[in-house]
């Protein structure tokens, strides 16, 4: 049997990944049968079942990359650039994320799995929130950890709002939350 390469590994998973997010996005978690995820990736169920052990796998795989960007744009650029991108994501995802929320809602080895989902950059977010507030830029009368769990309390509403079909007006909500969180 030929050895596959770490770059088509990469690319199939990539494949895999893209089409379960179309998959997920039109049918939901639930909704996302095999047959759908097989017709959206365009590989059979042993295909795509070599690269990840279940459709729970497949789709949390998918929510991880998620947090990952949103939270490296956070570090890399500031909070209103993830307000925006949360703003401007397919509202179809966005309900499938609020699928995501159930789940762990009810199932608590889950939930713990998600708690643990990326303690790296868990770290590195609770790290910036620190230093600007050490630099006069955050209020610094909260902890840090309150403070993310604020911003991400409102980055939840706006997936809410999205996922009935409601816009949301970015600049206005986002001087609501800058003068919620700047120095007192």
């Amino acid at each position: 049997m030929p050895k596959v390469s770490d770059s088509h590994r990469a690319d199939r998973r990539r494949q895999i990944l893209d089409g379960a997010r179309r998959a997920f996005a039109r049918h939901g978690y639930e909704g996302a049968t095999v047959a759908r995820l097989e017709q959206e990736v365009g590989l059979s169920r042993g295909a795509i079942f070599n690269y990840f052990p279940n459709k729970w796998s497949i789709f949390y795989g998918l929510a991880l990359e998620d947090y990952d960007r949103v939270g490296r744009l956070w570090l890399d650029e500031e909070y209103g650039s993830v307000l925006r991108h949360m703003a401007s994501e397919d509202p179809d995802w966005i309900g499938v994320y609020l699928e995501l929320i159930r789940k762990i809602g009810t199932q608590p080895e889950l939930r713990e799995q998600w708690v643990q989902r990326n303690p790296d950059l868990n770290d590195e977010l609770m790290e910036r929130v620190a230093e600007l507030q050490r630099r006069g830029e955050l209020r610094d009368d909260l902890e840090p950890g309150e403070l993310l769990a604020f911003l991400g309390l409102i980055l939840d509403g706006i997936a809410v709002r999205m996922s009935a079909g409601f816009p949301v007006e970015t600049e206005p909500l986002l001087k609501l939350v800058s003068s919620a969180i700047a120095p007192q």
